[in-house]
């Protein structure tokens, strides 16, 4: 037991290639993705309202403590609506590249971390099932486990987090076959 971490480079490598490719697929290609986001109504005079705001996490009505939701003025706020949360995203042009190398670099953090539990859990010569199931079980817990707290907590619709569910199930069995296919 414990392969060193520098003896599973490869599988490492590979499957984080392999699931930057898989979710350009599916972004890009399959576009399943497309209806997780809907356009407001009034949207400009939206976009009015927002100018000046930084970019960053915000909410409406906001409180930053308890007692301020304990305050019957915000519960009546909350009751009426709207109540969002939402990210307002740096403005000009899309810097792609920035979250591509960002993402990538997400993707080679799992398959090491992937990489470290198989090799201290797993022996050199253990049968690819063992290996899959091993790899797959913390895989799919690092691009799918905290999906569904964005439905929990932020009230992000949960057919976006099926979806995101689907999609960490998808890179995290690219990632198992990977390691299944190259362990030593």
């Amino acid at each position: 037991m414990n392969l060193a971490l520098l003896s599973l480079w490869l599988p490492i490598l590979l499957s984080a290639i392999a699931v930057f490719v898989a979710s350009s697929v599916v972004w890009m290609v399959l576009q399943y993705h497309n209806s997780d986001w809907k356009k407001l109504p009034h949207e400009e005079a939206v976009r009015a309202a927002l100018k000046g705001v930084t970019p960053g996490s915000d909410s409406i009505p906001h409180s930053a403590h308890n007692k301020e939701r304990a305050d019957p003025a915000w519960q009546a706020k909350f009751a009426e609506g709207p109540v969002a949360m939402f990210t307002v995203s740096t403005h000009g042009s899309i810097k792609m590249g920035k979250q591509m190398g960002q993402w990538f670099g997400y993707c080679v953090i799992v398959s090491a971390l992937v990489a470290y539990v198989a090799g201290t859990t797993l022996s050199a010569g253990t049968a690819g099932m063992k290996v899959f199931q091993v790899t797959a079980t913390v895989a799919v817990l690092a691009y799918a486990g905290a999906a569904a707290s964005q439905s929990i907590w932020f009230g992000q619709p949960w057919s976006r987090t099926t979806k995101d569910l689907l999609d960490g199930v998808i890179y995290g069995h690219i990632t198992a076959g990977i390691f299944a296919w190259l362990w030593p």
